[in-house]
């Protein structure tokens, strides 16, 4: 069986202490739902859906970097979104992040989050 081993850094906004920001596990990287959160206060960046997006993915890419990794690594996004009429939103900001070949996704819809959270993304990246 392989090892795994819980992964948090102080760089990025750690949702809850009862769960990692990541996990790794076998050579992948597999990190918890991340909001667009404000590194330094721990609030979010804006009530603006693109913000939200945007921070969230920032957030994703310094924990994927002091975890070892990188977006370039990113092989699945699942990107929990509590409106569903703003896919030309997230494809801007993907398409940002992933410029040439970008991870498998799903956005499904959910229902509101706390907090005026409107978008939560995991995902799984290559060590």
């Amino acid at each position: 069986m392989g090892e795994k081993r819980n992964f948090n850094t102080d760089k990025a906004p750690r949702m809850n202490t009862a769960f990692p920001q990541a996990v790794i596990a076998n050579n992948l990287v597999f990190l918890s739902g991340m909001p667009g959160l404000d590194p330094v206060s721990g609030q979010l960046v804006s009530s603006s859906f693109e913000d939200q997006t945007r921070q969230a993915f920032l957030n994703i890419k310094t924990i994927l970097e002091e975890a070892g990794s990188s977006m370039s690594s990113v092989v699945k996004t699942t990107i929990f979104m509590v409106t569903g009429n703003d896919f030309n939103v997230i494809n801007k900001v993907y398409a940002e992040f992933f410029p040439t070949d970008a991870p498998a996704r799903s956005t499904p819809q959910v229902m509101p989050f706390p907090g005026g959270i409107l978008i939560s993304i995991e995902c799984i990246a290559l060590l």
